[in-house]
């Protein structure tokens, strides 16, 4: 059966006959839940198990579990965690506490039918990041980020939880927030390829990435990187990446255009996936006549992630929170 170059969310805790007949009829490649999704782990082991029931397979389904106040499953069902900049001031070995973190994450994660994480967030912090995104990276630079990025590709991985490195190329230098405003970064070439970039050609062995709602005008001064060819060009041959490259949500005010408009543009940018993730019945739709069945290279790499889901390794959860505790003085969560 043919897939939908998509991954779409859903209304809330429960599908409904309608939404179930829709997406058995679109045929989206995946899901991606929210905060509005998740109650506890009966309901959301439930809403996940329906979600592949409606396309008759192990369809993948991600989330945003990052920690701090990017995290949409919370206290009291699962833990609560320190922003990830924070975790890092604050343990004596922040990569393996990241590697801990994120391995206790994926447990959660695993446990409930949820198999991708939408991280790491790779991005070099600076000290005019915007504040949505600061504390939740990991370093302000490069080796620290690659360092400490793959410490928490590890531990998802090991966990048996699918990662989507995240915002390629980079979204650090924006000052903006990009859920309401379009960011423009005016570094020149070289000090991206110096930074940003060089973190994001150490992740080429994460399977998925996505993209940044960015314009980096020394690369295309009229686009943001979600929709230009050319910055695609950039993540595909300069900086390497060969993974199912997917967008950032559809539908954050940084695009132009209507929600079809962003759809098409960013397959033909060279963008293999389109994540929407509001869950309205009217932008999907938009979304599905415009982003492509999956096909070609698109078709193969995503082929690739589904073949390579890593597979879950042992885990003893009491010494493993307690090693992490040790690291942080003896706190674990907030």
């Amino acid at each position: 059966m043919t897939q939908a170059a998509t991954i779409l969310g859903c209304e809330g805790l429960t599908l409904s006959a309608d939404e179930k007949r829709f997406f058995a009829e679109a045929q989206p490649w995946g899901f991606i839940l929210f905060a509005r999704n998740v109650d506890d782990p009966a309901q959301l082991s439930a809403l996940t198990a329906d979600l592949r029931s409606a396309v008759g397979r192990d369809a993948p389904v991600l989330i945003d579990q990052e920690g701090g106040r990017v995290q949409r499953m919370r206290g009291p069902h699962w833990r609560e965690w320190l922003p990830p900049l924070d975790m890092v001031a604050k343990a004596s070995d922040p990569a393996t506490a990241l590697y801990l973190r994120y391995r206790l994450i994926a447990e959660e994660l695993r446990s409930v039918g949820i198999d991708v994480q939408c991280g790491p967030t790779a991005d070099v912090a600076r000290n005019d990041t915007h504040d949505f995104l600061r504390n939740r990276l990991y370093g302000s630079d490069p080796d620290t980020v690659i360092d400490l990025s793959n410490a928490v590709a590890e531990g998802l991985t090991d966990g048996g939880i699918g990662c989507v490195v995240k915002h390629i190329p980079g979204h650090g230098a924006a000052t903006v927030d990009s859920h309401h405003d379009l960011p423009r970064v005016t570094l020149d070439r070289d000090a991206l390829d110096a930074t940003d970039f060089a973190v994001f050609a150490e992740m080429d062995h994460i399977m998925m990435g996505m993209t940044a709602h960015v314009v980096f005008e020394a690369i295309d001064p009229d686009l943001p990187a979600t929709l230009s060819s050319k910055v695609m060009k950039v993540i595909r041959e300069d900086i390497d990446f060969d993974g199912l490259l997917m967008t950032d949500d559809l539908s954050m005010n940084a695009l132009p255009g209507s929600i079809g408009d962003r759809a098409s543009a960013a397959r033909k940018a060279g963008c293999d996936m389109i994540l929407h993730c509001n869950g309205e019945r009217a932008e999907m739709e938009q979304v599905l006549a415009n982003c492509g069945q999956l096909g070609g290279a698109a078709q193969a790499r995503a082929d690739t992630v589904i073949a390579r889901r890593p597979e879950a390794q042992p885990l003893d959860i009491q010494a493993t929170e307690a090693e992490l505790s040790a690291l942080l003085g003896g706190e674990v969560y907030v």
